[in-house]
């Protein structure tokens, strides 16, 4: 799988969000059903870079496979990948969101323990993703 290798790939910070994202969202508009189907059965297996750098880039089309990938990988320990989970869930149809957050409590008090030792930036993300459930 093309976005695989891609992924996996050693790069530079800057070389990753100045080219590699846009690589990596222009292959997933190209995906079709199995190509999804296979990306879900493989996502929990991977490094957390990994996953990392696919939560950055799913939110090129917002469609259903992009977000059970993000809710799959909501269910992290690490707080950076979490992040950038909830960051990327911004760009979804927040009736969407709003009804998965309201079925997984658990997001919201992760969202508010995080809120307490969190950097300004990553405040911003929080309290934005909060502020467009309500």
């Amino acid at each position: 799988m093309e976005l695989d290798y891609l992924l996996s790939a050693s790069t530079t910070v800057d070389s990753w969000y100045d080219d590699g994202c846009i690589i990596a969202e222009d292959i997933l508009t190209e995906f079709q059903t199995k190509d999804w189907e296979e990306l879900l059965s493989i996502v929990l297996t991977k490094s957390l870079d990994w996953q990392k750098k696919l939560a950055y880039c799913l939110d090129s089309s917002c469609n259903s496979y992009e977000l059970t990938t993000l809710l799959l990988l909501l269910n992290t320990e690490d707080q950076e990948l979490f992040e950038i989970c909830i960051d990327t869930l911004r760009s979804f149809d927040i009736l969407e969101i709003k009804k998965i957050v309201l079925d997984n409590p658990l997001i919201l008090k992760r969202i508010d323990e995080m809120l307490i030792k969190a950097s300004s930036p990553v405040k911003k993300i929080l309290e934005g993703f909060l502020l467009k459930i309500s």
